[in-house]
């Protein structure tokens, strides 16, 4: 299954790094918003930084949904989901290594939001470890749960416009959570609900859809 995982996720970022679709396409969209919420927003510098946070993780959603789009789209022409289907491979080891492909993206889109939030907010985090705990933890639930929705979509015409549809509602307690506990990270203020409780509530979301990918992956590609 880890060889598997290793050879798809080898493949999907080998395209990605020949077609810079990441480079051209998604991380310029994270970098318009935290741009356009800088120019709004700049009335007053409080409310910028405060607002930081859930700012960067609304970015890291739009950076996510075209990834995610991006990785579905290798498998939905010329046949190559049927070559996927007749190649073998585990299908948890697929899911694994697509799902991977997907937080490596996104964990370098979020290292260049993050140097931007510092920018444009004027925002110097208080516990960079708490951040990275943080995101780390949030990129595999995104990841995971975006696979899985994709691999769902990917055999529809319309997917491009389900796909959004049927992520959202999935990943907004990811959000709220990663926002709460970024909150924290970034500004040291106290919050109702320890950060750590976030945190565990990302984890939870993540090892959820983390197994039932490796679970459900091979249904899907069949029933696609």
């Amino acid at each position: 299954m880890w060889r598997d995982a290793a050879l798809v996720a080898g493949k999907d970022l080998r395209i990605e790094a020949r077609s810079r679709v990441a480079t051209n396409q998604v991380l310029p969209v994270g970098v318009i918003v935290l741009v356009l919420f800088a120019f709004a927003l700049d009335v007053e510098g409080d409310l910028l930084q405060r607002a930081a946070a859930g700012l960067f993780w609304v970015a890291v959603l739009l950076a996510c949904l075209l990834a995610v789009q991006r990785s579905a789209t290798l498998e939905a022409s010329e046949g190559a989901r049927d070559a996927l289907r007749l190649s073998g491979l585990d299908p948890a080891g697929v899911f694994l290594g697509k799902a991977g492909a997907v937080a490596v993206q996104l964990v370098a889109v979020e290292v260049v939001l993050a140097l931007g939030v510092a920018v444009l907010y004027r925002v110097e985090p208080a516990g960079l470890a708490l951040l990275a705990a943080t995101a780390a933890v949030a990129t595999v639930g995104l990841a995971g749960a975006g696979t899985l929705y994709g691999a769902l979509a990917g055999s529809l015409r319309t997917r491009e416009t389900l796909l959004p549809l049927l992520l959202l509602p999935v990943l907004a307690p990811v959000l709220i959570a990663a926002t709460r506990a970024s909150e924290a990270a970034l500004t040291q203020t106290s919050l109702d609900v320890a950060p750590a409780q976030w945190i565990g509530l990302l984890g939870v979301f993540a090892v959820v859809y983390v197994a039932f990918g490796v679970v459900a992956f091979g249904t899907l590609l069949e029933d696609g």
